[in-house]
């Protein structure tokens, strides 16, 4: 008899360390199998053409992205003002819009826009851009980066256009699902995730974000499995 508590009272060991095995290995698959994304502040250095002469200003850009059914949404946003204005522009006076540079496995340009000005902007003072927004739509599934190009503002009736004069790096870069394809959803970090936007509310995702929540239950059904399994040979081992 102590010879068959001596044999059998090992295997609730066993079991307790099967389920942290089991464990370890769903968490080691959900962590491979989320979703790749980068997302950084870059500093642009906008050279802008007004109608009274050329100004610059740097100003660092965040781009950020929210999965939105088989697209992104995008929020570029500016922490600093670009150019100038020699008057004061109103209320609504302002309409900021620019475009977006894609890179990586895909090419083109994305463009966002924003609202008008809800203050008004004293004159000879930095024009602070409200967050710029837009929608990107892949054509096709691998690792797309998105890097802040031209500005334009219009005001009062004029056009100013401001373009990167230092070869900024990508703000975001995203593995992305194109249809048909198969690759990593991303959200900032933005997109957050960017950028473009700047992101507010869980939306709707799908493709490997959603394969890897699944994953991650799936690891859980596995891990309360494996406990459940080692507190059965425990008790069934207790009753004999």
């Amino acid at each position: 008899m102590a010879r068959f508590y001596e044999q059998h009272g090992r295997r609730p060991g066993r079991a307790a360390g099967l389920a942290a095995a089991v464990a370890m290995a769903a968490g080691s698959a959900v962590m491979l199998a989320a979703p790749a994304a980068h997302a950084e502040v870059v500093d642009v250095n906008y050279q802008c053409k007004t109608p009274i002469g050329n100004k610059g200003a740097v100003s660092p850009i965040d781009i950020k992205s929210t999965a939105d059914g088989g697209a992104y949404k995008l929020v570029m946003s500016f922490q600093k003002g670009v150019s100038s204005s020699p008057v004061e522009l109103g209320k609504g006076a302002m309409k900021p819009s620019a475009l977006i540079k894609l890179g990586g496995s895909e090419s083109g340009t994305v463009p966002v826009a924003g609202p008008p000005n809800d203050q008004a902007i004293p004159a000879n003072t930095p024009i602070k851009i409200s967050d710029l927004s837009g929608t990107y739509t892949p054509k096709g599934s691998g690792k797309v980066t998105f890097t802040a190009a031209t500005l334009t503002i219009k005001a009062l009736g004029t056009t100013t256009t401001c373009s990167p004069s230092n070869n900024p790096k990508p703000s975001l870069t995203l593995d992305v699902k194109g249809p048909g394809g198969s690759g990593g959803a991303s959200g900032s970090a933005g997109a957050s995730a960017a950028g473009g936007g700047s992101s507010g509310g869980q939306l709707p995702q799908t493709g490997p974000a959603d394969s890897a929540l699944a994953l991650g239950t799936l690891g859980g059904t596995v891990l309360l499995a494996g406990a459940a399994g080692a507190l059965w040979l425990t008790r069934r081992h207790q009753r004999v």
